[in-house]
């Protein structure tokens, strides 16, 4: 017998007596249902309530079951739509299928089928446990933040379709690319990475196209483009938001039609590659300001994953901290450091801006610069000071021993005065739920992006801090 099934399904028919009928049966799954009479009233519950899965009519009067898949793709990526009907035909199969789908059912429907169905779109949701990627995960962390990016791109990995990588600079972008490229199918063909901002436009495109013998001053011969280069793997676009429009169209071309043509040349060359992307711009905002092609930009943000900033995963600072400690003394010869509890707090307090690759590259300094092998709060300050642009935060004060008592009262309410950096840590994190919700005008799927962190987590967090 298989384990009863845990989730949300949302239920989406006009008729009620369908609906309470598919209600009864998963609920005696173990599935807690909410049901909707039409398209808006869906909507409505996805932003309100932690949805896994939707089940919907393909008929219904104003928003019908294929309008509805559109919308929850655009708003909600990551929750699975099962599409139910009573006139079923093959192409409206294939149709819901290529617009993303997770299955498709006729009315009357059987029970162990509805229930297989909706436990494969379960596990699809469903990241508690971050899914594996084959290979080893780059990441280093425990927060539940960095699980959840894992988790996304893990699954994300096992598929074909182009992955949008969105975050600040510094938060591992490039890790999260080749994680994707080192867990998908493609693993053993060509990982071709083009950082975008680092090129003119006409080095640009002849780089990301290649170009024929004579096709400009200097072609003496022919030269294949990272596309092509990438055939039978994946090519890595960094700082897309940085590609002129000029270049955009014949990248849209080749994300749609899988081929492209040399600068200079009139042959058709055929590719297969799949495309990973990232950036750190609002590429809504330069689709509105006419700085980027709305159509380019809806293919490529087919599955977009958020790199949360260091700042949003404190507890991450130090397993990071001690890993980089010990690679960069290897690398420069020194014997291992010892890092101690006030010198990573002040690590800790530290707001980061530049995220893990500026904390990285400032232990680095720090291994070179000192001159014993214990680092304090103390030595860490003084290096922070040093550094240009970087002002240090002091870390908050822990507790201590006074070396003069005036009383033992008195001594205790010094102590207990003192907030510990757990609950000054809980404080913050409270503070920016209550932030991203009101940012986010209370939807809080919205929220969640904002934080960079799944609805799961955004729900169990409110909870937890007494804010459902």
């Amino acid at each position: 017998m298989s384990e009863p099934l845990k989730g949300n399904v949302l239920l989406v028919d006009d008729d009620p007596a369908v609906a309470k009928v598919l209600g009864a049966l998963l609920a005696q799954a173990g599935l807690t249902t909410h049901a909707a009479r039409d398209g808006a009233e869906a909507l409505a519950l996805l932003a309100r309530k932690p949805i896994d899965v939707v089940v919907s009519d393909v008929r219904m009067p104003g928003m019908d079951g294929m309008q509805l898949l559109a919308e929850v793709a655009r708003g909600w990526p990551d929750v699975p739509v099962v599409l139910l009907t009573a006139h079923g035909t093959v192409p409206l199969a294939v149709e819901a299928m290529k617009a993303g789908a997770a299955d498709f059912m006729l009315k009357p429907f059987d029970r162990e089928e509805i229930l297989f169905t909706i436990r494969k779109a379960l596990l699809r949701t469903q990241g508690d446990a971050p899914e594996p990627l084959r290979a080893p995960s780059p990441f280093i962390g425990r927060s539940r933040a960095m699980a959840d990016v894992q988790a996304m791109l893990a699954k994300a990995a096992t598929g074909t379709a182009t992955v949008l990588l969105r975050g600040e600079s510094g938060t591992g972008k490039e890790l999260a690319a080749k994680a994707v490229h080192d867990g998908s199918p493609r693993h053993s063909g060509p990982f071709v990475k083009l950082h975008c901002a680092a090129l003119p436009d006409t080095l640009l495109e002849s780089e990301l196209f290649g170009y024929e013998k004579g096709a400009f001053t200097g072609a003496a011969t022919r030269k294949p483009g990272r596309v092509e280069l990438a055939h039978g793997g994946t090519l890595f676009l960094d700082e897309v938001g940085d590609i002129p429009l000029s270049v955009q169209v014949k990248l849209l071309r080749v994300i749609q039609e899988r081929e492209l043509e040399r600068l200079g040349g009139t042959q058709t060359v055929k590719v297969d590659v799949r495309f990973v992307a990232a950036t750190h711009q609002p590429l809504e905002e330069l689709v509105k300001a006419g700085r980027f092609r709305e159509d380019l930009f809806y293919r490529l943000n087919v599955v977009p994953v958020e790199l949360p900033p260091l700042r949003a995963r404190p507890e991450d600072i130090e397993p990071l901290a001690r890993h980089f400690l010990e690679v960069h003394a290897k690398t420069n010869g020194r014997p291992p450091f010892t890092l101690t509890d006030d010198g990573l707090a002040v690590l800790q307090a530290q707001p980061w801006p530049g995220n893990v690759r500026q904390l990285q590259n400032f232990l680095e300094r720090l291994v070179v610069l000192s001159d014993g092998q214990v680092l304090t709060g103390a030595e860490v300050t003084r290096e922070l000071a040093r550094q240009p642009g970087l002002s240090p935060t002091p870390a908050p004060t822990l507790p201590a021993a006074p070396e003069v008592t005036s009383a033992p009262g008195a001594q205790a309410a010094g102590t207990d005065a003192v907030p510990t950096l757990e609950s000054q840590r809980k404080g913050m994190e409270r503070q920016a739920l209550v932030d991203a919700l009101k940012r986010a005008h209370d939807n809080r799927t919205m929220a969640a992006r904002l934080l960079g962190i799944s609805r799961r987590t955004l729900y169990n967090k409110l909870e937890e801090h007494g804010l459902l």
